[in-house]
């Protein structure tokens, strides 16, 4: 790591390799979009909102201590919530009543919480213990909101709360709205495909509630609700559709700017790439979500969006992401801008002051990858100042070289950590030597004088491998409409959303025909039962339309399984049964149906219920068990008209198959049975356990419920996967998932990719001799990244080579 003084022959040497070296990969996700200029003519220039003064006033649980205060902390979402807010001091009314006034645009919307400053900061969280993300507040004109703290973090709650519960629609159609987000009291919530929302755990009193759209489609509704104590308030949520307007950005930069690399414009809407959920390090924002500007002739940037009419838009412009070389003032200060987007077409002129922050200087980093590093992929950056923050994208320069140029905000550490991955997956896809999440990365100090480091990643953990197939027996060519796929495994993260076209062509490879994706809502709590979608956690509605319309457009047949994400394992229904069957089947009914209606837009073939999830007391848990889910079954009919598959556990039960199966289509068999006791079992020994498996128990299944039966087995990479048991460390047996990524590696799990090959070599050779089984999918995919871990991901690991071979041939494309 050397000093070197600021050098802008060099920085001319990295645009000119910018624009001639970067790779066609590179180009699908860091490209600029092709140059278009500002319109020219009389088109306005928006004119600053009127500003209102908005009273805030407060009812906390108990008095403060001495030396304490009480803030109100008005948040920044496009840099980070807990990173760059502005504190208003509350004046106390009397111990436990407290105001503050502040100003804002009109029809601007306030994202706030309270927070208690003294030794440290103490902020509030809802009754169920869970951190509040932030309140909201529309501002109408002059006005008031009175808002009721449950609690602070460092104490237990203890009181009564309620809830509401109701339905957002559009006033004009009476359609309802999906995938908006409606909170009160910071308690948030995402209606479903019927537009329906529950809230709970909000205290008695009036609660200030609003109704959002992440892409400001919608304008935001606003009322108070009166909660009463363990009762239910009904509320009825209108929102208007907001026109679109065209809005051109054109931006002048510093003469430092690194001409050829992506300039982006980050925002508060989803679009603008707000994930609207905690990522690493606090930050809310993903780089690879944010449009890129082009470049003009004469060295500014533009942009035309198409945006929503009355939105207040809060955005900067950033050689990063929102937090890392993002705009700044001329004093160090993060620079967000503020617009409430006018009725007409207009044209935005800005002026980046500086992209450095303070008298440090910039940071050059340039790294070589190997060779063998997958053409596709994009090498991503990550820096640790406190904890590891979400990863940006480099820049290529061709033969292997990334390069990413380091402004800001370096007057807020003094040290950081910093690594590399790809395709944004860090604490996955690292670099051999800065791998996992707990690796601290390599350090390196800030300077006054301009620095450029130079690194060489000698591997990637995980490199993909390959292997030879060997001999393989005469395979059976299938009839007309055998299935051949590839399952999703059941994890999400915002970050994924680029690299899904890629890994759909990764599927087709294999010789696939469908693929299954695992959308999934949170259950937060299990009592009160909390069950819905959580941004940053579960796919929106449009990136699940994303990923269908991709596979789709690879003429892959797509099947949804919509599996719950617990948050706690102690709310796993699996260990802990819902004490309230009635919310718990109305849930399902809103997740089912939801995923349903997604499946009906976006052109998908199938529709997965059940799963290992389901408890055993589905079966006896309730009396009305069996009405409700063939009542679900035909209410799903009435929205989808595509196949209901269902999803049973093998190992289980066989003989005590829920009776409505006899209005489903097909069965999906979720596979994790043992092959062998033995890790190296030979291939023709577990392939005959598996016949003998699918002989004794699965054939009369199948000729008793008279259904196609897709068989859709999980082996992981690792020792012990064919005996259907991983050894955990502390005794049993690890979950498969437990193998996924993101999850760390667990180093007592030994690797065995030719083991998870054999396996899959195995079971093929089973169902090669039995034509009634009606298909084949291989489960637990990994999407990102091409990973050569110890999970059930197939993703260019030699196990994918069996595959492509069988499908291939079952299919009847190869011989």
């Amino acid at each position: 790591m050397g000093k070197c003084p600021h050098d802008f022959k060099k920085d001319a040497v990295i645009v000119i390799s910018l624009l001639l070296a970067i790779s066609v990969s590179a180009c699908e996700l860091v490209s600029q979009a092709p140059v278009t200029p500002p319109p020219q003519g009389n088109i306005p220039t928006p004119t600053p909102a009127p500003m209102a003064e908005t009273t805030f006033e407060v009812t906390i649980p108990a008095p403060i201590p001495d030396g304490t205060s009480l803030m109100l902390a008005v948040l920044d979402e496009v840099t980070g919530l807990p990173i760059n807010p502005v504190f208003y001091p509350m004046q106390a009314q009397d111990a436990t009543h407290y105001s503050a006034k502040i100003a804002d645009p009109l029809n601007g919307v306030v994202k706030y919480r309270y927070v208690l400053q003294g030794t440290y900061p103490i902020q509030e969280d809802t009754p169920f213990d869970q951190p509040i993300r932030y309140r909201m507040y529309v501002v109408p004109g002059p006005s008031q909101v009175s808002d009721i703290v449950s609690s602070w973090m460092d104490q237990p709650f203890s009181g009564e709360v309620g809830r509401v519960q109701g339905q957002v629609v559009d006033p004009q159609s009476g359609q309802p709205l999906p995938d908006m987000l409606v909170t009160a009291s910071g308690a948030q919530t995402m209606s479903d495909s019927l537009g329906n929302f529950i809230l709970e755990g909000l205290p008695p009193g009036v609660n200030n509630l609003v109704a959002y759209s992440l892409d400001g489609t919608y304008q935001p509704f606003q009322q108070g609700a009166a909660v009463a104590a363990g009762l239910t308030t009904p509320a009825a949520v209108s929102m208007k559709s907001a026109r679109n307007v065209k809005m051109t950005f054109v931006v002048t930069v510093p003469a430092d700017t690194v001409v050829g690399a992506p300039l982006r414009i980050a925002g508060n809407l989803s679009q603008l790439g707000n994930t609207y959920a905690d990522l690493d390090g606090g930050v809310n924002t993903i780089a690879n979500l944010m449009p890129v500007m082009s470049t003009l002739p004469d060295g500014r940037y533009t942009i035309t969006l198409d945006l929503p009419a009355g939105t207040d838009l809060r955005y900067k412009y950033t050689q990063g992401d929102g937090l890392w070389n993002a705009e700044h003032t001329k004093d160090g200060d993060f620079r967000v801008r503020q617009l409430i987007v006018p009725d007409a077409n207009s044209v935005v002129q800005d002026q980046v002051e500086t992209w450095t922050s303070g008298s440090n200087a910039p940071v050059l980093f340039q790294v070589s990858v190997p060779p063998t590093t997958p053409s596709s992929d994009i090498v991503s950056i990550q820096f640790n100042p406190y904890a590891w923050t979400a990863p940006i994208p480099m820049w290529p320069i061709g033969n292997n070289q990334w390069v990413f140029k380091l402004f800001s905000p370096l007057n807020l550490v003094s040290t950081f950590g910093y690594r590399y991955c790809r395709n944004d997956q860090c604490s996955s896809a690292d670099d051999v030597a800065t791998a996992g999440q707990s690796n601290p990365g390599k350090p390196h100090s800030v300077s006054t004088t301009p620095q450029e480091i130079k690194d060489t990643v000698a591997g990637w953990i995980w490199e993909s491998t390959s292997s030879g197939i060997g001999a393989q027996p005469i395979i059976s060519n299938r009839p007309q409409g055998f299935i051949t796929g590839i399952e999703l495994q059941p994890t999400y993260h915002p970050s994924w959303f680029p690299f899904y076209p890629r890994a759909f062509q990764t599927i087709q490879s294999v010789k696939s025909n469908w693929v299954v994706l695992d959308p999934t809502w949170t259950v937060s709590s299990n009592n009160p039962l909390v069950f819905a979608q959580k941004p940053g956690s579960n796919p929106l509605r449009s990136d699940l339309e994303f990923q269908i319309v991709s596979a789709r457009a690879l003429n892959l047949n797509v099947a949804l399984f919509p599996n719950p994400h617990f948050e706690s394992q102690s709310d796993d229904w699996r260990y802990s049964i819902p004490a309230d069957w009635n919310s718990w089947f109305d849930r399902y009914r809103s997740f089912a149906l939801y995923n349903a209606d997604v499946a009906a837009k976006s052109g998908a073939q199938a529709l997965v219920l059940g799963g290992e999830w389901i408890p055993a007391a589905l079966y006896d848990g309730s009396a009305d068990s069996e009405s409700r889910f063939r009542a679900l079954i035909t209410e799903i009919r009435q929205h989808f008209t595509g196949q209901i598959w269902w999803g049973q556990p093998y190992p289980g039960s066989m003989q005590t198959y829920p009776p409505f199966l006899d209005v489903v289509d097909g069965i999906y068999l979720l596979w994790s049975a043992p092959l062998s006791q033995n890790p190296s079992a030979p291939i023709d020994e577990m392939a005959k356990e598996a016949g003998r498996l699918f002989d004794t128990d699965i054939l009369p299944f199948a000729i008793s419920i008279q259904k196609p039966v897709i068989v859709a087995p999980v082996y992981s990479s690792a020792v012990g996967a064919s005996s259907g048991c991983v050894p955990a460390p502390s005794g049993g047996c690890v979950d498969w998932t437990a193998l996924s990524r993101p999850m760390p590696d667990i180093p007592s799990v030994a690797l065995d990719l030719q083991g998870q090959a054999n396996v899959y070599q195995a079971f093929l050779t089973a169902i090669n001799d039995r034509p009634w089984i009606s298909g084949i999918i291989s489960r637990g995919f990994y999407p990102p990244a091409s990973l050569a871990d110890k999970s059930a991901s197939v993703n260019s690991k030699p196990a994918a080579n069996i595959l492509s071979y069988w499908y291939a041939r079952m299919l009847g494309i190869e011989k």
